[in-house]
């Protein structure tokens, strides 16, 4: 089949290096893609918030499938448009993509169906808000309803923080039409968790789980990111912990919205917190993680064309949760200097051979090719080193063993992405 995937980060690399592994794949093209899936796909120079022409761009293929990488297009309705062409879809609908698109319809799916995550109050009012921190007291959390490029959640352990950021949203605007208003809920303790389901709208499987490292510094120190790296499966993961968070969380949310008529296709990725009363729900994306995706994807025995056919009701084997390697998998992003606040970009980046040579892959993020075809930096996460191993501590060994071989003076990551591990 011919396959159109949206996107051009680190996460569509590692899906587009999965599916062009695939036997069912005669064409792949990506939309826009970046320097290292120009070498595995066709690269479509279309950006992922013009959905004109990605439906345009799907049409003129022709795709029998599009993969949907990241929110913003489903949020936007792209998968509405596209399966209104007779087109297969891997990703929600707008209605149902409003899981991750909207904190408060989540935060009140959950309140209506029982599904555990903290207690919150809603607000648009700068006042309101205000007056209930001050209420309420700290530590607590406060986000944005829409979507916010991951700079809308603010953790606030003290009652300053917390005005501070109701003033940022809500008195001055700083996160436009997504900010106009609030969800602030009650701080929970634990270790966070990735959990990764597929659903075809009616039915749930287990994917995976997967460990984030968000901050930027070791031990978890710094500003949040986007991800200095991931680890899967989870340390913390066991059959029966799984089986809790399918019972109490992915099949009744999967339930709920097909009950209200916003049946999810797709994978509902959530993340969780491991309290000491038992798992809660912190937020849903409608989308594989990003850097989880990249680990998980090396973990995948599966063909990933098949998977997908599963998540869209067009697969034909036995629904069942997708076969996954032994061992572990380990993703060390590397990014820019002063990334996360102001990232610098340009420098000249070289070894990735070399690093191949180490038995890792490299997926490409926020890179460019200069005029003279030499691959430079090109954004603030730029590449992500991931190694297999039958052991966590044999694939950290690999991963940092391809870092050391990529040439670049200035690359800013984590050196202890699968030895640290979040209290």
């Amino acid at each position: 089949m011919n396959v159109l995937l949206v996107g051009g980060g680190g996460r569509e690399h590692a899906l587009a290096w999965a599916l062009a592994r695939s036997g069912r794949v005669e064409a792949l093209a990506v939309a826009p893609g970046n320097p290292g899936i120009a070498e595995i796909a066709r690269c479509v120079a279309v950006g992922v918030g013009d959905v004109d022409g990605l439906v345009a761009a799907a049409v003129g293929l022709p795709a029998d499938l599009v993969v949907i990488g990241p929110e913003g297009p489903l949020v936007a309705g792209l998968a509405d448009r596209l399966r209104a062409l007779g087109i297969g879809v891997f990703g929600p609908s707008a209605a149902a993509a409003q899981l991750e698109g909207s904190k408060g319809f989540l935060k009140d799916l959950c309140a209506r169906h029982g599904i555990p995550t903290a207690a919150y109050r809603r607000f648009t009012d700068a006042d309101e808000a205000s007056a209930y921190v001050s209420a309420h007291g700290a530590p607590v959390v406060v986000k944005v309803d829409g979507l916010a490029a991951g700079k809308g959640v603010v953790v606030a352990m003290t009652e300053a923080e917390a005005l501070a950021a109701v003033d940022d949203a809500l008195r001055g605007g700083r996160f436009g039409e997504a900010g106009r208003s609030l969800v602030i809920e009650d701080f929970l303790r634990g270790p966070e968790m990735s959990f990764f389901a597929l659903s075809d709208g009616e039915t749930a499987r287990f994917f995976a789980t997967a460990m984030d490292y968000k901050r930027v510094g070791d031990g978890g120190v710094g500003p949040n990111t986007g991800g200095m790296g991931a680890i899967t499966p989870h340390p913390l993961e066991t059959p029966a912990l799984v089986e809790e968070i399918m019972a109490t969380m992915i099949r009744p949310t999967v339930d709920a919205m097909r009950a209200e008529g916003k049946p999810f296709q797709g994978v509902l990725y959530a993340g969780v917190m491991l309290t000491s009363a038992g798992p809660m729900l912190l937020e849903y994306n409608v989308r594989f993680g990003d850097p989880e995706c990249q680990a998980l994807m090396l973990c995948l025995a599966d063909d990933l064309a098949d998977v997908i056919g599963d998540a869209t009701g067009a697969g034909s084997r036995e629904r069942r949760p997708p076969a996954m390697r032994e061992g572990s998998v380990v993703c060390v992003v590397l990014t820019a200097p002063g990334y996360p606040d102001a990232p610098e970009t340009g420098d000249l980046i070289g070894g990735l051979d070399e690093a191949h040579a180490e038995g890792v892959e490299v997926f490409h993020a926020g890179t460019r090719r200069d005029e003279s075809g030499s691959l430079r930096s090109a954004g603030g996460r730029v590449l992500n080193v991931v190694a297999r191993g039958a052991t966590l501590e044999e694939a950290r060994r690999r991963a940092y063993a391809g870092v050391g071989r990529i040439a670049w003076a200035r690359a800013q990551y984590r050196r202890d992405v699968g030895a640290w591990v979040s209290p």
